[in-house]
């Protein structure tokens, strides 16, 4: 059989982390995970108009059926994450996302549902849902064109911001890593909210290692990175989310991408402050559900098991409520 290059780096990793008593310590295959960061949509029902120029892999329908196929063998329990539908829709998609996870017969068990903090009706809109259990918090993708650098930091949008932490949910960031350092002003602006960085900030992968033949430049170098994700850990209302960078892997791509980026923000955030994210189906682009999770246990498997623990399920339980 032929391997490519991940499959034998990981393979190596696994025997490597075997021979030494670590493989997974803390973690058994059958653990509890908390994905805190799990996209559906139903075509037939949903509009989602960035899918348009999006790879043909995402152009069809990921609902709770393949979500159990992808994470078959896994014990999993999911917050759904919000998956920027035309906004006229918003509020369809929150109330049949929220219905979904009170019902409890899917891994659905909460939600962070689109919405617009700066929009004139914000208040009413969260205020509609605020009293539902399964309503965690709002996100609102800030890498597209329609919001360009500093959008964030507009007052109408602070404003918002602020009335989610009134309310008791948080807000996720979800933006170009040259831009993390408007987050970081934003959440010194919004002292009261919780704030969850989605996808340690984006980075681009390639500013971890040499540049290869034909290849762009990176975004930004490792070091700016580095600071803007500093400047974020700083902030105590602040959670970094392990997720996204495995949407990133290019071709023979593995572990040595991932650790530089996925270790860098569980130093700077702590073992209390950090949360898993499978970002499926996004993730394909990179790797599979299973690649993602096993790669992300290689990464950590030296870690203490119980800071492990803390990373795959205890601090999703704690910071979002959740009874599983």
């Amino acid at each position: 059989m032929h391997l490519t290059r991940r499959d034998f780096l990981q393979q190596a990793s696994l025997a490597t982390l075997a021979a030494t008593g670590c493989a997974t310590v803390g973690h058994a295959p059958n653990s509890l995970i908390i994905d805190t960061h799990q996209h559906l949509w139903d075509l037939g029902s949903q509009k989602l108009p960035w899918l348009g120029d999006a790879p043909a892999l995402l152009r069809k329908n990921y609902r709770t059926e393949e979500y159990r196929a992808a994470t078959a063998g896994l014990n999993v329990r999911a917050v759904y994450m919000e998956v920027d539908v035309a906004e006229s829709t918003l509020a369809n998609e929150a109330e049949f996302i929220l219905a979904l996870a009170a019902a409890g017969q899917t891994p659905t068990r909460a939600a962070v549902i689109g919405g617009r903090p700066d929009a004139p009706d914000f208040s009413a809109y969260v205020k509609r849902f605020a009293k539902q259990a399964a309503f965690k918090g709002v996100r609102r993708v800030l890498h597209s064109p329609a919001t360009p650098p500093g959008y964030c930091l507009k007052p109408e949008f602070v404003r918002g911001v602020r009335l989610l932490g009134e309310q008791g949910k948080s807000f996720d960031l979800c933006m170009r890593a040259p831009e993390l350092m408007d987050a970081a002003k934003l959440t010194e602006l919004c002292p009261g909210t919780r704030f969850v960085l989605d996808h340690c900030g984006n980075p681009d992968l390639k500013c971890f290692r040499a540049s290869r033949p034909g290849e762009e430049r990176p975004r930004h170098t490792a070091d700016e990175w580095k600071r803007s994700i500093d400047a974020l850990a700083k902030r105590p209302n602040v959670i970094g989310k392990i997720s996204g960078v495995a949407a990133s892997l290019t071709k023979g791509g593995g572990v040595e991408d991932l650790a530089p980026a996925v270790n860098h923000c569980l130093d700077a955030f702590g073992p209390d402050r950090v949360v898993f994210g499978g970002d499926w189906p996004v993730c394909l682009l990179g790797a599979t559900y299973q690649e993602w999770v096993t790669m992300l246990r290689q990464i950590v498997a030296s870690r203490p098991a119980e800071q492990q623990r803390k990373l795959w399920s205890l601090n999703a339980i704690r910071h979002y409520s959740l009874k599983v």
